[in-house]
């Protein structure tokens, strides 16, 4: 199984602009050096990259739960990517998740418990187990 997405950049750093494309076509949109680095409109590779974690740690954890014999009602995660300026550039210094989950049946300690496990162990945060992560987790919206 193979995914793919396109980014083409034209120009230099700061005046260039860019244009990112998912191979499914759900999402084509803009990036630039303020989208990346300042506040500016469009998006960057950190904030997609947040989406993808953010989507493959609430579907992981949906699994873990639902193999436990609770299935979510809904799962909801936020991934904050830190882009940061160490010595020699810039980095991903961390990521933060965030997680709610509305399921029934489920104790406080049992989802916790789960969403650890999930930290680790979605197919994204593997990919991501240089980056220091910090994870929320709770029940409730």
């Amino acid at each position: 199984m193979d995914r793919t997405a396109e980014a083409r950049w034209t120009g230099d750093l700061k005046a260039g602009r860019g244009n990112v494309k998912l191979g499914s076509g759900s999402y084509q949109g803009p990036y630039s050096f303020a989208s990346r680095f300042e506040n500016g409109a469009g998006t960057n590779p950190e904030e997609l990259l947040g989406a993808a974690h953010a989507g493959c740690f609430s579907m992981a954890l949906a699994r873990a739960l639902s193999t436990a014999g609770h299935v979510p009602t809904g799962v909801t995660t936020t991934a904050t990517v830190h882009l940061g300026q160490v010595s020699g550039g810039f980095a991903i210094t961390s990521i933060d998740l965030v997680t709610r989950g509305e399921v029934p049946g489920v104790s406080e300690a049992e989802f916790k418990k789960a969403a650890e496990a999930t930290k680790t162990g979605c197919i994204v945060s593997k990919a991501l187990s240089a980056v220091p992560m910090t994870l929320d987790a709770a029940l409730g919206k």
